[in-house]
């Protein structure tokens, strides 16, 4: 992560999205005075999460390209999704 600090424009940049941007900014500019800083924090969050997950999907392609087994713990859920899309088709479900 960036040793910057975070600001209006930084936290617009993070979010990645024209829409979560214009949601942010439409916070921010609405909030009475003290909510700013909270307002502010919790898009901080959401845009601290934003840039872990795409270093996390970076390094992710990158041992994909290698060859490499993903980093980090994963669970194979395949046979969960399997039974549920069973059912959900025993239903009657597209």
């Amino acid at each position: 992560m960036s040793d910057q600090p975070w600001t209006i424009e930084r936290i617009c940049d993070a979010l990645g999205s024209p829409a979560l941007t214009q949601k942010f900014l439409g916070e921010i500019n609405k909030a009475p005075a003290y909510q700013l800083l909270d307002t502010f924090a919790k898009w901080q969050g959401r845009a601290e999460q934003i840039l872990a997950a795409v270093e996390r999907g970076s390094e992710i392609a990158a041992a994909e390209a290698r060859g490499d087994e993903p980093p980090g713990n994963w669970i194979d859920v395949t046979d969960r999704v399997l039974r549920e899309a069973a059912r959900i088709r025993g239903r009657g479900a597209a």
